[in-house]
C-alpha cells in the first residue's frame, strides 16, 4: 500500500488515465475526486462488495430457477 499526504486540491495519477484529487477535508471526512476513463468501473468499496456477492449469486441460479425466469420473461409477451 502507497501512503501519501495530500492537501486540498493536490492529486495523484494512477497510471496516464486515473487522476485522483482531494477536494476538501471536513472533520473526520475526506471529498476526493476520481478522473478515470468511462471503461474503468470506479465504486466505494461497500459497492464493489455488493455487485460481487449479486455476480456470485446470479452465477449460481439453478435451472428451475432459470427456468421460472424465462416463463415470467415469455408470458409478458
Amino acid at each position: 500500500m502507497l501512503i501519501l499526504t495530500r492537501k486540498s486540491g493536490e492529486g495523484i495519477r494512477i497510471g496516464d488515465e486515473i487522476k485522483v484529487v482531494l477536494l476538501e477535508i471536513k472533520g473526520n471526512q475526506v471529498r476526493i475526486g476520481i478522473e478515470a476513463p468511462q471503461y474503468i468501473q470506479v465504486h466505494r468499496d461497500e459497492v464493489y462488495e455488493r455487485i460481487k456477492s449479486e455476480n456470485i449469486t446470479a452465477a449460481s441460479a439453478t435451472p428451475d430457477y432459470l427456468q421460472k425466469l424465462f416463463n415470467l420473461w415469455t408470458d409478458k409477451k
